[in-house]
């Protein structure tokens, strides 16, 4: 009998270290595969405070946790089956569908430059309205979860890449550990930053006078920071969504442009002084242009739809 219990209890150990090794990869596999997707994160991040502007203080935090919870869902409950799936039985439809979002990410960017360009300066009454109308907040956290859908499926893919060669279930714990991790991350930072003005205000009320002038700065920069950010965000759509849609045309080698952007980027950088930054601005700005350029071919065409127009 107690020989039974304690080659159990060995089992045990040797089941719990074997698990316990499980985990330590799994994290390992998650660490990689986020810093991979570090790129598109940061984008994230750019990207979903320009859904937010314009909410009143008491309607931010939960706006957010709603998108949140929308990515959660994007993540665990349609890209990671999905990805599994693809991974498993059918890899070479990975990049089709990548660029189908990429060229929606571009679409979606052009369109807000293009509506920058049109849009005529409202009076404040209106534009108060249009906020406080509950159709507005529905709109806008549709867009965001939208938009964070593409990008979410851009880290997930990215991540997927980095496990490719592992075994089914370390594919999955790796994918679900980067989706909770980066979610959190993400949507934790986005409601730090559009929280930071009301947090300036509340430091302004009392205090030491050093104090009261971080809350006072706070409360003028925010505004600016988050204005700079609906720009960084759009930028960043046109950027990502470009990239995609330019590697998956060099992966079927078709017109050679991002090579070709990428060699006119070395070319160019190679001899200035950090000629790293310069060849990453430099590629950034082409797949950005490019995805301009295609985001406002689909605008043109969907502008020729009839109704399309009437609708805007």
């Amino acid at each position: 009998m107690p020989s039974g219990l304690f080659a159990l209890l060995d089992d045990v150990a040797t089941i719990t270290k074997v698990a316990a090794a499980s985990i330590d990869d799994i994290g390992a596999a998650a660490s990689k595969a986020g810093v991979k997707a570090a790129g598109v994160v940061v984008d994230d991040t750019a990207v979903t405070p320009r859904y937010l502007t314009g909410f009143t203080p008491d309607r931010e935090l939960p706006v957010i946790w709603r998108i949140a919870k929308g990515s959660f869902k994007n993540k665990l409950l349609f890209i990671l089956p999905v990805l599994l799936l693809l991974s498993a039985f059918a890899q070479w439809a990975i990049t089709p569908i990548l660029m189908i979002g990429g060229t929606y990410l571009c679409f979606e960017g052009a369109e807000k430059v293009w509506h920058s360009l049109r849009k005529k300066k409202g009076d404040l009454a209106e534009e108060a309205a249009i906020v406080a109308d509950k159709a507005h907040e529905e709109k806008m956290v549709s867009g965001a979860i939208r938009t964070d859908f593409i990008l979410s499926a851009e880290i997930m893919v990215i991540a997927l890449n980095e496990v490719l060669t592992e075994p089914m279930p370390m594919r999955a714990a790796t994918l679900v550990v980067v989706a909770i991790g980066i979610t959190i991350a993400v949507y934790g930072v986005v409601g730090l930053i559009v929280k930071m003005d009301d947090i300036g205000l509340a430091m302004t009320r009392g205090g030491s006078g050093f104090r009261k002038a971080v809350g006072r700065w706070l409360v003028a920069f925010m505004p600016k920071l988050l204005a700079a950010l609906a720009v960084i965000g759009t930028a960043a759509m046109l950027w990502v969504g470009g990239q995609i849609v330019l590697h998956g045309l060099d992966e079927y080698h078709i017109g050679n442009i991002g090579h070709g952007l990428h060699d006119i980027a070395q070319a160019v950088a190679g001899g200035l002084p950090g000629a790293g930054l310069w060849e990453w601005v430099i590629n950034a700005a082409g797949a950005g242009v490019f995805g301009l350029i295609l985001g406002g071919m689909v605008v043109a065409l969907l502008h020729l739809i009839p109704g399309r127009k009437a609708e805007h």
